[in-house]
């Protein structure tokens, strides 16, 4: 009988456990610093993963290109708010909203214009890029020191936003676990077809992950803005990130099946390669070749594909054909 097969998080956690193992083989020790410093730094990469997780689990196609600019144009606008106000809440409400308007542009080109989602959020990313270039010129705004200070408190080694995070991300998969909104959100990924028969209004499926991820994705940039400095640029690396950490979590790109925890595991996975590639002195196109295959790895690892398929023969009979395995 065959085993029962592990959940589909335990490939990203087990990836960033053997990169925990090198890095501190090859540092020579300070495990518990570099595990600190990656959850201080993964919060930001799984906010905009898990945005990223609620659109591709609605089904093939739906992906958000937008993430990367609307992260730094959520840096920008915040730190401005901020500034103008005297208020760092109005700084990250400012930020929400501007998420939620520009992903109201990528709603409104899929649902009423049929675009394509990956055109339509890419025409949404420059909308974003051309709202940050204009707030970037002699922008020299700073974070409220009462929420840097908060982002970077790690009493007892443990990042106190980390555990925000966390708590956050508990909520999510208990919204997709629990809620007619969730399985709903799962049916039309799985089947969109039949959840349109079923009664699922798959326009407001897709109108909620797009705004859901806009939101995260500039209220991530307006956390990391405040937690580094706020550029036009910030948001660049946080594209194909969010994107690949979904998939390594074993939310599958098919849609259908959303894990949350995953994109912790992802995350985590990310950076602790960033960190041991660049202890070692990788060049950066070395970088992006060994995060190539190792991204890989974890996916077949993942899949449970066997090495090697087996090669099926058509052996000839009197009285007809049947079909076996090569080397049986």
């Amino acid at each position: 009988m065959k085993g029962e097969q592990l959940p589909p998080w335990t490939w990203s956690f087990g990836a960033a456990a053997i990169v925990l193992a090198l890095t501190i083989a090859v540092s020579g020790g300070g495990g518990f610093q570099t595990l600190t410093l990656a959850f201080t730094v993964a919060p930001y990469l799984v906010l905009v993963g898990l945005g990223q997780m609620l659109v591709m689990s609605a089904g093939p196609g739906n992906i958000d290109v937008s993430v990367a600019k609307v992260f730094s144009l959520g840096g920008l606008l915040s730190i401005a708010v901020s500034e103008a106000t005297g208020s760092w809440v109005l700084g990250l409400l400012a930020a929400v909203g501007v998420g939620l308007a520009m992903a109201s542009i990528s709603v409104l080109a899929i649902l009423l214009v049929r675009i394509p989602p990956i055109v339509a959020t890419l025409a949404t990313s420059l909308f974003a890029s051309s709202i940050s270039l204009t707030l970037a010129k002699g922008f020299q705004g700073s974070a409220a020191p009462a929420l840097k200070s908060f982002l970077g408190w790690a009493p007892l080694g443990i990042p106190a936003f980390a555990v925000v995070v966390a708590l956050f991300t508990i909520a999510v998969s208990l919204l997709l676990r629990t809620t007619t909104w969730g399985a709903r959100l799962l049916a039309f990924g799985q089947a969109r077809r039949a959840a349109e028969y079923a009664g699922i209004d798959g326009r407001w499926v897709l109108a909620a992950v797009y705004l859901g991820c806009g939101a995260l994705a500039a209220l991530a940039g307006a956390l990391r803005a405040s937690f580094s400095a706020p550029n036009v640029e910030l948001g660049n690396d946080y594209l194909l990130d969010s994107i690949a950490v979904v998939v390594i979590g074993g939310t599958l790109i098919t849609g259908g099946r959303a894990v949350p925890a995953g994109v912790w595991g992802g995350a985590l996975f990310f950076i602790l390669l960033d960190g041991l590639l660049n202890l070692i002195g990788w060049s950066y196109a070395g970088q992006n070749v060994l995060k190539g295959f190792l991204v890989l790895a974890v996916l077949f690892l993942a899949s449970g594909a066997p090495i090697l398929a087996p090669r099926r023969v058509v052996k000839k009979g009197g009285a007809g054909e049947t079909a076996g395995e090569d080397g049986t």
